[in-house]
C-alpha cells in the first residue's frame, strides 16, 4: 500500500474487499461480519463512569481497516508515528497527539512504527460487555451506519 494513495469511499471499500477476499488468519486478519479482536493487535479495556476507553497496539508496518464510529469521540496517540486515511483525507499522527474524530468515517491506519492509540467513547449504560458496546458505537459498514442514524 502506498500510504498517500487511499484518499477516496470507493478506495477504501476496494482495498478493505481486497483484504477481506485475501484473509489467511496469519498475515490478514478477517472480520467475518464481527469487529475483529486479533492478538495481532492487542487491546486492552477499560471502564470507567460512563465512558470506555480503548487501547489498541500496532506493530510497524500493520495496518487496519476500521469500522466506523457512531459518535463523535476522542483518540489519542500515546507512542510511535501513524497514518490514516479517510475518504477525504491522509494525515501523518506522530506521538504524543490527540484528535476528534468525527462520526459517519471509516479509517485506514497504517503504523510507520510500533503505536499505541487509545480512543476514548462514551457509555452511558456502563456496560463491560464489549458485543454491546461495540454494536452502540461502531458500524460495521455504511448501510449500518445509516440505518444507526435514521433511527437515532
Amino acid at each position: 500500500m502506498v500510504k498517500n494513495e487511499i484518499s477516496s469511499r470507493s478506495k477504501i471499500l476496494e482495498l478493505e474487499k481486497t483484504l477481506l477476499d485475501n484473509v489467511d488468519e496469519k498475515n490478514i486478519v478477517g472480520n467475518k461480519g464481527k469487529i475483529v479482536r486479533s492478538e495481532k493487535f492487542p487491546l486492552k479495556h477499560t471502564f470507567a463512569d460512563g465512558i470506555y476507553v480503548r487501547q489498541m497496539t500496532m506493530t510497524q508496518d500493520s495496518m487496519v481497516v476500521g469500522a466506523i464510529h457512531n459518535h463523535l469521540h476522542i483518540w489519542f496517540l500515546l507512542t510511535g508515528h501513524i497514518t490514516v486515511a479517510t475518504e477525504d483525507s491522509t494525515e501523518d499522527y506522530i506521538a504524543p497527539c490527540y484528535v476528534v474524530s468525527t462520526p459517519g468515517v471509516k479509517r485506514v491506519i497504517y503504523a510507520n512504527e510500533e503505536s499505541i492509540f487509545v480512543n476514548i467513547h462514551k457509555n452511558p449504560s456502563n456496560t463491560q460487555n464489549l458485543d454491546k458496546l461495540e454494536a452502540e458505537i461502531v458500524s460495521k459498514n455504511y448501510k449500518e451506519y445509516e440505518n444507526y442514524i435514521n433511527k437515532k
